[in-house]
């Protein structure tokens, strides 16, 4: 099992899991980090650190979210590491913004 980033992070690229990941795992894209299945060892330090609740164990991945097993699986194969903390993307919204956006059904635009 593998760690999953979801909707959370599409548009907003919050870097504090990168910076405790052990094994350098996250990728970057344009517009949402990525965790590669095959370099996540499994060890939950990312899922406190990330603000915004983007961060799921695969295992207890909600099922709305489970495209997203194969998206970070493949952007995380097109896209190169990131191992550093660096600025959230000036499109970041806090969490309770995030939920309340759940709460209404959101999607973010142009995403699969």
């Amino acid at each position: 099992m593998s760690y999953i980033v979801t909707q959370h992070c599409v548009d907003c690229k919050y870097t504090d899991c990168v910076a405790v990941c052990p094994v350098d795992a996250f990728h970057e894209g344009e517009r949402i980090l990525y965790i590669n299945p095959d370099t996540c060892v499994n060890c939950d330090a990312c899922v406190p650190a990330c603000p915004v609740e983007a961060i799921y164990s695969e295992e207890n991945l909600p099922s709305k979210f489970q495209a997203y097993v194969d998206i970070n699986r493949d952007g995380a194969s097109a896209n190169p590491v990131i191992n550093q903390k660096k600025d959230p993307m000036p499109s970041a919204k806090p969490l309770d913004e995030l939920k309340k956006l759940d709460s209404q059904g959101y999607v973010p635009a142009n995403w699969p």
